[in-house]
């Protein structure tokens, strides 16, 4: 029981955390977001650019959705956040950089959250007891993907006043299924059972 308890506060620290470093990177935004031009020289915006948001409401709706993301999969620690969270934001901008020069610039959590969600559930494909609901997230993901690249976001834009980009949520999946794939096979490489 002590364990449970102190693994669940780890987490709420965790998301306290990160969501109070957000919304103080809201209040100067405009040095944080990712600037295409500036990117290289200011690297910070390889992180950044991720947790700034275009208003109040994309940074609640991006909140919630990564608040509920350490309590639905009961195998994932913090250190996996940590590690999704330093790994997947520079992924995404230099994907951005490297082959969407045409995006100038970005703001929003979602397709980080995209990946993380998509490389927590592929991690847990490998637990009996979860692997029901794992698939359902890649499921639900993975149509909602087909959704916005055929019918739109437009709902969703005109909630948060700006123009979802899509290609953030795809390129997030992209990588989250990579840094599973490594994940899976470094885990297996130093238990092989």
């Amino acid at each position: 029981m002590q364990y449970s308890s102190q693994f669940l506060s780890r987490k709420i620290v965790f998301i306290a955390a990160c969501m109070s470093v957000s919304a103080c990177l809201q209040i100067f935004a405009e040095h944080f977001i990712y600037w295409s031009t500036h990117l290289l020289d200011e690297f910070w915006r390889l992180w950044t650019g991720h947790w700034v948001h275009v208003g109040w409401i994309h940074y609640l709706l991006n909140m919630i959705a990564f608040a509920c993301l350490p309590f639905i999969f009961p195998h994932a620690k913090v250190w996996h956040f940590v590690a999704l969270l330093l790994l997947l934001p520079p992924a995404i901008s230099l994907s951005f950089y490297y082959f969407l020069a045409d995006i100038d610039a970005y703001a929003g959590l979602s397709g980080v959250l995209h990946g993380a969600y998509v490389a927590v559930a592929c991690v847990h494909l490998l637990y009996k007891k979860e692997r029901g609901f794992a698939a359902l997230v890649l499921l639900l993901i993975l149509s909602k993907l087909i959704w916005e690249n055929t019918v739109g976001s437009l709902g969703t834009a005109e909630l948060i006043g700006s123009p979802v980009l899509v290609e953030a949520h795809l390129l997030g999946v992209i990588w989250g299924v990579i840094f599973a794939l490594a994940y899976i096979i470094w885990a297996y490489c130093i238990d092989p059972h």
